[in-house]
C-alpha cells in the first residue's frame, strides 16, 4: 500500500506539474498577447498624436499667416489715414494762415473806413455810426471766419478718422 501511495502521490504531483505547466503557458501567452496588443495600440496611438501634432502645426501656420495678413492691412490703413489726417492738418494751416491774412484784410478796410469817415466835419455822426457799423461787421467776419476754419478743420480730421475706420474694418473682415 505504501507503494501505492507514493505512486498516486508521484501521479498527483506529476498531474499538478503538468497542470501547473499548463497553466503558466496559458498564462504567458495571454501576457504575450495582452503586451502585443498594447505595443499595436501604443503605435496606433503614436502615429495618431503625430498626424493631430502636424495638423496642428499646419493650422497654426495657416493661422499666424492670416493674422499677420490682417495686422499688415490694419498697418496700411493706420499709414494711410495716418496721411489724411497730416493732409488735413496741412490743408488746415494753409486755410488758417488765409483767413488770418483775409483778416488783417478786414481789419484794415475797417481802419480804413474808420479814417476816411473822420476827415469829413459835416457827417461825423453819421461817419461814426457807420464806422461802427464797418467795425463790427469785420469783427463778426472774423469770428464767423475763424469759427468755419475751426468746424472745417475738425470735419476734414473726422472724415479722415472714419475713413481710417471704415478701411481697418474692411481690412479684418476680408
Amino acid at each position: 500500500m505504501g507503494a501505492l501511495v507514493s505512486s498516486i502521490s508521484w501521479r498527483a504531483i506529476a498531474a499538478a506539474a503538468c497542470l501547473a505547466l499548463v497553466l503558466a503557458s496559458c498564462w504567458g501567452t495571454y501576457q504575450h498577447g495582452r503586451s502585443t496588443m498594447d505595443a499595436e495600440w501604443q503605435v496606433r496611438w503614436s502615429d495618431r498624436d503625430a498626424g493631430d501634432k502636424q495638423a496642428w502645426a499646419i493650422a497654426e501656420a495657416a493661422e499666424r499667416e492670416k493674422e499677420q495678413a490682417r495686422q499688415q492691412a490694419i498697418n496700411k490703413v493706420i499709414q494711410d489715414g495716418q496721411t489724411l489726417i497730416d493732409q488735413a492738418n496741412a490743408d488746415a494751416a494753409a486755410a488758417r494762415s488765409t483767413a488770418a491774412s483775409l483778416r488783417d484784410e478786414a481789419d484794415r478796410l475797417a481802419s480804413s473806413v474808420a479814417s476816411k469817415a473822420s476827415s469829413h466835419s459835416c457827417t461825423t455822426a453819421a461817419s461814426q455810426a457807420a464806422t461802427r457799423a464797418v467795425m463790427v461787421l469785420a469783427d463778426v467776419f472774423k469770428r464767423a471766419d475763424q469759427r468755419a476754419g475751426d468746424l472745417a478743420e475738425y470735419a476734414d480730421q473726422s472724415r479722415s478718422r472714419g475713413v481710417t475706420c471704415e478701411q481697418a474694418y474692411t481690412a479684418l473682415i476680408e
